[in-house]
């Protein structure tokens, strides 16, 4: 059952990468991952292939401000941080790439507080 739900979910990402790499242009990917206990998000540079920056709710920095990993509040920090980092390593615009989770709860918050703290897409 856990075979057939991970294959499931890779042919959504797959499909939700196929569709962002036709409109992204130049701009970087954002790249997000949900688990049931954190969540992280990563700005990747498709063309070189290469991480830019990167924000989870188990960053030191971030893990004791935030507490429980798991809730909205907790992606709403790992966005805005995501963010502030990105700026910091001169990226303003990026394609939002939500893998193959549905644009709900932790996934929204984590691009709303991105959106907020300055990230276009």
């Amino acid at each position: 059952m856990a075979d057939t739900a991970r294959k499931l979910y890779n042919k959504r990402a797959q499909r939700t990468r196929t569709k962002l790499a036709k409109v992204a242009g130049e701009r970087p990917r954002l790249s997000v991952f949900r688990s049931s206990k954190n969540i992280a998000a990563q700005i990747i540079d498709d063309k070189s292939g290469k991480t830019i920056v990167s924000a989870s709710s188990l960053d030191k920095d971030l893990r004791e401000a935030i507490g429980k990993g798991s809730n909205k509040d907790a992606a709403a920090q790992v966005g805005k941080a995501l963010a502030e980092r990105a700026k910091g390593a001169g990226v303003a615009e990026v394609v939002f790439d939500r893998g193959g989770y549905i644009y709900h709860g932790r996934v929204k918050a984590l691009a709303e507080a991105a959106r907020e703290a300055g990230l276009n897409f």
